[in-house]
């Protein structure tokens, strides 16, 4: 008997969560009312510079990815004025839970798990409740010519992204940004895991262009522009970036 009473519980805990989730997929997807994002600074290393750099960021800086959504929305026939608010939280000293590295499909549940207690514990932000929560880390490029893949979670509405602390790759950080803000609205990716070509025709942000390449902008669920069959470049900012329809059908663009 107990031990079906404690299944119970679980299952309507369960199902709590599981409504929860729809709940809040469901207001972003709707594209009625803004969506207040709130973006938490974190420095990845002990570089002075990257202390320096968080200093710098406030919510100008990531007007641009508000301004893009709204352009992209209203290029879909949406009339939200601001679809999309970025605000910007000091930065934070607590380091998140990272994914396990070629971890299994319990690995990563059990890290999303950690991911949103964590999040709940460091949520400090003026203004009104946000619905989703960017998880930034900023490395120095002089110390990490790469950085380790990101990742957006529609579960929780949560993004936690790796990003380069130099003003001069502000720009594309913001790319790399609006992406996985893209995935917490239920958006996939668009690319090959392996190559990170993207893929056509949905990660063509021109897939009916002939001749097909080079394309002139990326897809941004594609992640890069492809100049050739074996080659692509993340773009410079997200003026060279476009929702394409897939894309916008998944998010609530378009149905």
């Amino acid at each position: 008997m107990f031990r079906k009473l404690r299944i119970l519980i679980l299952l309507l805990a369960l199902a709590t969560v599981g409504l929860a989730a729809w709940r809040a997929t469901t207001r972003l997807s709707a594209w009625e009312h803004t969506v207040h994002v709130a973006l938490y600074p974190i420095a990845a290393d002990n570089s002075p510079a990257t202390s320096a750099y968080l200093n710098t960021l406030e919510n100008e800086s990531f007007e641009d990815i508000g301004q893009w959504i709204a352009q992209e929305s209203r290029r879909y026939g949406k009339t939200v004025l601001q679809p999309v608010v970025v605000r910007v939280a000091p930065p934070l000293r607590e380091q998140p839970p990272l994914p396990v590295e070629h971890g299994s499909a319990l690995d990563n549940m059990l890290w999303s798990l950690k991911l949103r207690w964590w999040a709940m514990n460091n949520d400090s932000i003026a203004g009104p409740q946000p619905q989703v929560r960017l998880f930034v880390l900023y490395h120095d490029p002089e110390r990490n010519a790469e950085l380790p893949h990101s990742t957006g979670l529609s579960k929780g509405q949560l993004g936690l992204i790796h990003a380069f602390a130099s003003r001069r790759q502000h720009r594309q950080n913001n790319v790399v940004i609006a992406h996985e803000l893209l995935h917490t609205f239920g958006a996939t990716d668009k690319y090959d895991l392996a190559s990170l070509q993207p893929i056509h025709p949905h990660g063509y942000a021109e897939p009916d262009k002939t001749p097909l390449l080079p394309q002139r902008s990326a897809e941004i669920m594609g992640g890069r522009i492809p100049l050739t069959a074996q080659r692509a470049e993340i773009p410079a900012s997200l003026l060279h970036t476009l929702i394409g329809e897939q894309t916008a059908r998944e998010i609530g663009l378009l149905k």
